[in-house]
């Protein structure tokens, strides 16, 4: 099955079908080390995993992006980071300061949560320039922006305007969730999210992605990268169906994902 990949002009806005490789849903995974009680021994085993799966990247807290660096020099898995996490109240220039230094430090994927009450405060050109000014720092390094919009607190006209406000910008992803909400990804939502957004954009879903049913039920719908935890068990999953020729991206509608789209995974 081919997949879009990364350079200019692909497509992601029409979800693939058909049979899988075990190394195409790693690919799809940023292994998630943000918990804020992980030790730099957690840390490393975190990316042992990530690098024996080959995900596509680690997401882990700023200041452990050097040690992940160092713990994953010689592999393909990247280095990500998060700015202005979680709750995405710095100022603008404490966000710039921060992706600066990841950057430096060796990160070459950002996760950045927008300004969430000057959203739903409908101050739309500071969320727009808080975002740009990532997207500006990130393409010194040729870095990818990640956006959290931290779907729990917003409504569907916020998502669709967030939405907007983040491909103008400039931005890779538009991202559901922390984690660290009440609430994560919901099909409803990155139905929501696919469709207000253009084909050049990804849609990531992290917060309560655990299983491998789960995620393949969000790449039917067009979701490309998701945040996880569950890495060992979903690509162990992955590994048994795809010797029984059954790992597969399943048939599901975008009308049948919004029918049952409120359920969070």
């Amino acid at each position: 099955m081919d997949t879009p990949s990364a350079a200019a002009g692909a497509d992601y806005s029409t979800p693939p079908v058909g049979e899988l490789t075990v190394g195409q849903v790693a690919a799809m995974i940023d292994h998630s080390l943000l918990r804020p009680e992980l030790t730099p021994d957690d840390v490393a085993l975190g990316c042992e995993i990530a690098a024996t799966h080959q995900v596509a990247s680690v997401c882990c807290k700023p200041a452990d992006v050097v040690h992940a660096g160092r713990l994953l020099a010689g592999s393909s898995v990247k280095v990500g980071t998060v700015v202005g996490f979680p709750h995405g109240s710095s100022t603008t220039a404490t966000k710039v300061f921060e992706a600066r230094h990841a950057l430096q430090d060796g990160a070459r994927e950002l996760d950045m949560v927008i300004n969430i009450g000057r959203l739903r405060g409908s101050d739309h050109a500071y969320v727009a320039s808080d975002i740009r000014a990532i997207v500006e720092v990130a393409a010194t390094a040729g870095a990818l922006v990640k956006v959290i919009f931290e779907n729990a607190y917003l409504t569907n006209d916020e998502l669709v305007v967030a939405c907007h406000l983040t491909e103008d910008a400039g931005a890779d992803f538009v991202k559901t969730s922390t984690g660290f909400a009440a609430t994560g990804a919901t099909m409803e939502d990155l139905v929501l999210m696919r469709r207000s957004v253009g084909p050049a954009m990804q849609v990531k879903a992290a917060g309560g992605v655990r299983t491998l049913d789960t995620m393949l039920a969000m790449v039917a719908i067009g979701v490309s990268r998701f945040g996880a935890t569950a890495t060992v068990t979903t690509l162990a999953d992955a590994n048994e169906r795809a010797a029984r020729g059954e790992l597969r991206v399943p048939p599901i509608s975008v009308a049948s994902a919004v029918t049952g789209g409120a359920q969070e995974y």
